[in-house]
């Protein structure tokens, strides 16, 4: 009987890298420098299972954020790990899964270079449009939005660096783990009597 895909070794070593990068949230850093991004683009570009590409990756984020949540009711964090307004992060998170999927094929550094680039853009642009929309801290206007956006752009330095440092750590990482051990590289899809080019 096949082993089911999640349980292999490379599933394993995914999800592993996945909710350790998660877990960093956990770590005092400066605002913004978060595995966000490259959580999303890494899960998606590098599981197997199509079922596990989101779901693993939102899970992560959700532990982590449980996480920053029992740390906050310590007292030693100052921020909410559940918060209103959430949706707007998972739904920043999930169209950045997406463009992860295109890196499925073509998994090079000028592809998860841009995929990282375009990642940081579009959390910038959706997680600000929603403190615009959701919050009192700007007027309902286009200046309002334009303000939140400029007043944003510390954090954007942030997300960036972030970004890049924890894309090169999970894909790089998992890259060399590859090259040192052969049994977590893909294996190519079997032709089968169903799946054979005609």
């Amino acid at each position: 009987m096949a082993r089911p895909q999640f349980l292999s070794p490379r599933s394993s070593v995914i999800v592993a890298a996945v909710l350790l990068a998660a877990l960093s949230r956990l770590i005092p850093h400066p605002p913004n420098f978060t595995p966000i991004t490259a959580l999303a683009l890494f899960g998606a570009a590098t599981l197997t299972d199509r079922r596990l590409v989101l779901l693993i990756p939102i899970l992560a984020l959700f532990i982590s954020d449980l996480g920053i949540e029992g740390l906050h009711r310590m007292g030693l964090m100052a921020s909410w790990g559940i918060y209103p307004g959430m949706w707007v992060t998972y739904t920043a998170f999930m169209l950045i899964g997406l463009l992860g999927l295109l890196l499925r094929r073509h998994r090079n550094i000028p592809a998860i270079t841009g995929a990282t680039l375009a990642g940081s853009v579009v959390f910038y642009v959706v997680t600000n449009f929603g403190v615009w929309a959701g919050g009192n801290l700007y007027p309902r206007t286009l200046d309002g939005l334009l303000a939140c956006y400029t007043a944003a752009i510390p954090f954007f330095q942030n997300t960036l660096l972030g970004d890049a440092v924890y894309s090169t750590a999970l894909f790089g990482g998992f890259a060399l783990a590859e090259r040192g051990w052969p049994v977590l590289r893909e294996r190519p899809l079997v032709p089968t009597p169903g799946n054979a080019p005609a």
